[in-house]
């Protein structure tokens, strides 16, 4: 049975009008950060139109790469999505907004979704449900108002796995009844961004939506790459999909194909960072950024995911990159990073350290010289060695405080890795470029969404909205 268009409001129909004249698809980025998201959607033939970011040196840094010129200070600017004013972003009057925005996209903040996040709110604020109280639980509301106002035709949204449990609560749920409210047709699914190419096994709610107008139900990529996701990301996985029921029968729960040992292996860390040059000269101490380039020669044997983002276009490796730069260590800890194994942990380097000490027959008085004062079983994950034949575990928005979550495969350079070599770990192109000193720069990188990732989204999506357009006569729902 053929589908029946619902009335159209003007706004959308334009829009389809315009797409199918061949004109590209603008995309409107939400909770921005540096720019993960409109990254993939500019490689996939978007075109960005800003980004709405609280932060200034993430707000810098997607002006900097996607709005570069005499307007970037323009871009740049950041901008609180409680306040913002559409019109004034895209440089448009108010009557203009709703035919300007074909796609809108976005992560909200993800501290009271988490389950890491939740505790250090009830510690912070002393309170039992506190992620309850923080008002970034709702923050999600205000991207609704915005894709209510521009009415794009397509909308993607990205969170945590634990926006499908916040403590009993689905905000995934949420935010998809609200869409669906406002006439689109919604589906949601958790990705492992190793499953699409990424050297990181980073798991993410993805929510997709398609104006009812195109008449698709909107379906995920699926997976190119395969990997056995470890045991904590599986459980993880389950703990969020707990509050859905029936999986098979949800409402908006449909995931892409599961991954098969056929595929493509994970791309390794080797194989994503092998490439850069030993660093063997740290920053001395106290040093902010070193923000100057670092020749990289064409490895003598390449792989699929250097070719990608050393030739991104518009972000092309040109003979060297930026940041590939990290911070001097002390001689305790660059010890245990020589002598640590792949793969592992804080306890097993507290342990190694207490053998070493025991070895060197110092006195007590010298412990510290020895053994980190973390408590091993309070502090796991804290420190983690990258195993080069794997992809690295998810990079975290603290990053830049915690390095050590992040220890280089190297035993000889012994060494956590540098801004660069994150960014390569979450799939951004050696050509994009990171404002702010170095903490700025590792919470942007771990905050964002991985780009080929994004890219694989984006694509699926433009593939969607093509196919529904070339079924669509302009004519008969200009009349319906």
């Amino acid at each position: 049975m053929p589908y029946e268009h619902p009335a159209s409001n003007s706004a959308v129909l334009e829009k389809i009008v315009r797409l199918q004249d061949g004109v590209p698809a603008r995309v409107l980025d939400l909770f921005s950060g540096c720019g993960g998201l409109t990254a993939g959607f500019v490689k996939a033939g978007f075109v960005s139109l800003g980004g709405v970011e609280a932060d200034p040196h993430a707000a810098a840094t997607y002006a900097r790469n996607f709005h570069p010129g005499e307007n970037e200070e323009h871009f740049a600017k950041a901008r609180d999505i409680r306040t913002v004013e559409v019109g004034e972003l895209l440089q448009v009057h108010r009557s203009e907004i709703t035919s300007k925005v074909d796609v809108v996209i976005g992560g909200p903040p993800c501290p009271s979704f988490t389950r890491v996040g939740r505790a250090k709110l009830r510690e912070i604020m002393d309170h039992p449900d506190a992620f309850r109280l923080d008002e970034r639980t709702t923050l999600y509301l205000n991207a609704i108002k915005i894709i209510e106002q521009t009415k794009p035709l397509a909308v993607l949204l990205e969170n945590v796995p634990d926006v499908l449990n916040q403590g009993g609560r689905s905000v995934g749920d949420e935010m998809a009844e609200q869409l669906a409210g406002l006439g689109y047709s919604v589906s949601y699914a958790l990705l492992n961004a190793a499953n699409y190419g990424v050297p990181q096994t980073r798991d993410r709610f993805f929510l997709m939506a398609y104006a009812s107008e195109l008449g698709i139900r909107p379906r995920f990529p699926d997976p190119t790459h395969w990997l056995e996701i470890p045991r904590g990301y599986t459980s993880s996985r389950r703990v969020a999909l707990k509050l859905l029921g029936d999986l098979d029968n949800h409402p908006y729960y449909l995931p892409p194909r599961e991954p098969t040992s056929n595929l493509k292996p994970a791309v390794t860390t080797l194989q994503a960072i092998g490439d850069l040059p030993k660093i063997t000269k740290m920053l001395p101490r106290g040093t902010r950024r070193l923000d100057l380039p670092t020749l990289t020669p064409a490895p003598n044997s390449s792989n699929d995911f250097l070719e990608i983002v050393r030739r991104w276009k518009g972000f092309e490796n040109t003979g060297s990159v930026p940041d590939h730069v990290t911070r001097s260590l002390g001689e305790r800890d660059t010890r245990l990073f020589a002598r640590m194994g792949a793969g592992d942990q804080y306890p097993q380097a507290h342990a190694l350290a207490v053998e070493l000490w025991k070895q060197s027959g110092a006195c007590p008085d010298q412990l510290r010289m020895y053994v980190p004062p973390y408590d091993p079983t309070k502090f796991p994950n804290k420190w983690r060695k990258l195993a080069s034949d794997a992809p690295a575990r998810t990079l975290m928005a603290h990053l830049g405080k915690d390095t050590y979550s992040h220890i280089h495969y190297d035993s000889k350079q012994a060494r956590t890795i540098s801004i660069r070599e994150a960014a390569r770990l979450q799939s951004f192109p050696d050509g994009f470029r990171f404002c702010g000193t170095m903490n700025p720069a590792f919470r942007q990188i771990g905050n964002a969404v991985a780009p080929l990732l994004s890219f694989s989204l984006a694509t699926s999506i433009r593939a969607a909205i093509d196919l529904a357009l070339d079924g669509i006569d302009s004519n008969t729902l200009a009349a319906s």
